[in-house]
């Protein structure tokens, strides 16, 4: 027998309610109400009371206190023995937890006024994790990343949780449109979700939705589109509108093949997603990818290059867009980030938010190669913006650097450097002809050694970058 009130839905335990601009949420829960009588004695019996006037009551308490968050508020009864109410402006925070309650007329201190309770909801923000493997986390080395009570999971069992490692795992799951075939590990994102929670001062959700191996066709509804729709069912079931999306894809283009087409396919899936949660700005935040340990391959290397390049143009062509660098991080294996690297990759885009979504003031851009100058028939100087310190490439031979110029003789490697405080001049075996082109940590092993600002950032890789004449313009 039902007794008391019992929640049925519009909340559960560990939920991240969206916070609104204003920096509330609407809450609404219902459910359904029994007066009873209890027995006098063991074991205990209950008989439904009939014909009684109630009133169910529900308030939302701060969990650690107590304390109100919004007072007891009479809810609306309706229908055979149901209940709802709305809290209109609960304000971002928490953890906070719902009661209900139920008074009614004839109680004669025995009968039964219990109600259910929802516990550890937080109003805050929600990003969605999109992208193949390394955005799901494969990791399985041992790294210390405890969870945190303000960074919470949806998971796929359709059921929120407090986050922990991994994220994406598949108990349960409801949300097959993603069902990953292996059992993922460590990912980036509670590392993320802390920083977040940290700075803001209110809880931080996160919404799985990738899916290993899976190509930018089927995340694009232009053409496959099926983790596209898959990703708006997931966000739909767990969030009012999400804050962001968290981006880490591009491996798969190289062994279809299709590299080349990345960007105008990206722009359409980021332009797809904007419309379809009716959120023009939407943040994404991405990460151009990491090393992959095969077989020297150039068509492959080309590939990797050019997806790194397009992640670059689409930071720079596609307001709201960020990317971040990962070439220089330690692999778990041959293609996935390690655990310890997923906590650098966590940070980065945590501080790229925080400075892009939410206006900190936090140095977060990696350094860039803005210029390429033929300064000799056989040398190139290479000008870096965002150096705050001072540029490193480690000291290390020429022969290490991760730079090819490129021209109608094939590739070139430099065999000798000068660096500069923002400045790289390479040499080369032989003088370049027109029209060559550089190429930056590219390959998919991009080398030991990236260099970087100093006790700051690495640079992020390129491809294609025109070589000027000595004297032109920045291209």
């Amino acid at each position: 027998m039902e007794f008391g009130v019992t929640i049925t839905s519009g909340a559960s335990n560990w939920q991240i309610f969206s916070r609104r601009a204003d920096g509330t949420a609407e809450i609404s829960v219902q459910g359904r109400y029994f007066p009873v009588r209890l027995s006098q004695e063991l074991p205990l019996s209950f008989t439904r009371i009939e014909g009684v006037s109630a009133i169910v009551k529900a308030r939302i308490a701060l969990e650690r206190t107590g304390e109100d968050v919004v007072p007891w508020t009479v809810c609306e009864l309706f229908g055979e023995n149901e209940w709802r109410v709305t809290f209109s402006h609960v304000p971002q925070g928490g953890l906070y937890r719902i009661e209900t309650y139920m008074e009614y007329t004839g109680w004669d201190g025995l009968s039964c006024t219990r109600g259910d309770m929802v516990h550890h909801i937080g109003v805050g923000d929600v990003y969605l994790i999109a992208g193949q493997s390394n955005a799901a986390g494969r990791a399985k080395g041992p790294v210390e990343d405890a969870p945190d009570l303000l960074v919470h999971v949806f998971r796929t069992s359709g059921a929120w949780d407090l986050a922990t490692h991994p994220l994406g795992e598949t108990t349960g799951a409801k949300f097959v449109g993603h069902y990953e075939n292996h059992n993922p590990g460590h990912s980036p994102w509670t590392s993320f979700g802390k920083r977040l929670a940290r700075e803001l001062g209110y809880p931080v959700g996160l919404v799985p939705c990738a899916y290993g191996g899976a190509p930018l066709r089927w995340w694009n509804p232009a053409e496959n589109g099926a983790l596209f729709q898959n990703l708006l069912a997931m966000s739909h079931a767990a969030c009012e509108k999400p804050k962001g999306v968290l981006w880490i894809q591009g491996e798969a283009e190289g062994y279809e093949q299709s590299a080349e087409t990345y960007l105008p396919r990206f722009k359409n899936f980021v332009k797809e997603l904007r419309k379809a949660f009716d959120a023009p700005a939407l943040p994404v935040l991405t990460v151009q990818i990491n090393r992959c340990y095969e077989a020297p391959n150039e068509a492959l290397d080309r590939q990797w290059g050019i997806v790194r390049e397009a992640q670059r143009q689409a930071a720079r062509e596609i307001p709201g867009v960020t990317v971040v660098p990962s070439a220089d991080l330690a692999a778990y294996d041959f293609i996935h980030n390690a655990a310890e690297s997923n906590l650098v990759i966590g940070e980065r885009c945590a501080r790229a938010a925080l400075a892009t979504v939410y206006g900190r003031p936090l140095d977060w851009e990696a350094p860039e190669v803005e210029k390429a100058e033929k300064t000799a028939p056989d040398a190139v100087r290479l000008t870096f913006s965002r150096i705050r310190n001072w540029l490193n490439p480690y000291e290390v031979p020429a022969a290490l650097l991760p730079f090819d110029a490129e021209d109608g003789e094939g590739l070139c490697h430099p065999v000798r450097y000068e660096v500069g405080r923002d400045t790289l001049t390479l040499s080369f075996p032989r003088p370049l002809q027109e029209k060559a082109v550089l190429h930056g940590a590219w390959r998919m092993y991009p080398g030991p050694a990236i260099p970087c600002d100093c006790m700051r950032m690495p640079m992020l890789s390129f491809y294609g970058l025109a070589i000027v004449e000595k004297g032109e313009g920045s291209t």
